[in-house]
């Protein structure tokens, strides 16, 4: 993604003023609320990236679709129109996240699975997943029926494979030599 680097250092910024102002969790709100909107939206997205729009256009609109968001938020908007910089608010957010979750504790699990899982499957990921880590986690379920069973799990940059296709390519390894 464009601008990474960039996000992470207005997003450790936005975290650093909000946290000064005990306002974490609410800022949290609102970034949640803005990643899911632009994400979701691909004329927002469009209008957001696209160059020959003016910043004075950009800021009066985001302003309008995100008026709910409290001061903190419309902060970093007036920064990012100052710098002339709208075209990372979709990383920024993202990342505003990464960190929120990380000073609080909270681990997300991106569990990949053949089908989608079940309340009952997730709760024994879930307590599966506590024995290995003392935080908080969040499951993020992804589908990908390619792997015909069994389950990914991936914490930060720990990889549990135990899918059906990852043995049947053991096997086709072990076979072949």
């Amino acid at each position: 993604m464009t601008g990474t680097r960039a996000a992470i250092r207005y997003a450790k910024a936005i975290l650093a003023i909000a946290n000064s102002k005990s306002m974490t969790y609410e800022v949290g709100t609102d970034m949640n609320l803005i990643a899911a909107t632009i994400q979701s939206n691909l004329e927002l997205s469009t209008f957001i990236q696209n160059p020959t729009i003016k910043v004075e256009v950009k800021q009066s609109a985001l302003l309008e679709v995100f008026a709910s968001i409290n001061g903190v938020t419309k902060g970093l908007f007036q920064l990012l129109f100052e710098n002339k910089r709208f075209e990372i608010l979709l990383a920024i957010a993202e990342e505003y996240k990464k960190l929120f979750d990380e000073m609080n504790g909270i681990e997300v699990a991106t569990v990949t699975t053949a089908t989608v899982l079940t309340p009952e499957l997730e709760a024994k990921v879930l307590a599966k997943i506590k024995e290995f880590s003392n935080k908080t986690i969040t499951i993020n379920n992804i589908v990908n029926p390619e792997i015909i069973g069994g389950f990914i799990i991936r914490i930060g940059d720990k990889q549990y494979n135990a899918s059906v296709a990852n043995s049947l390519q053991s096997l086709k390894r072990e076979l072949s030599n």
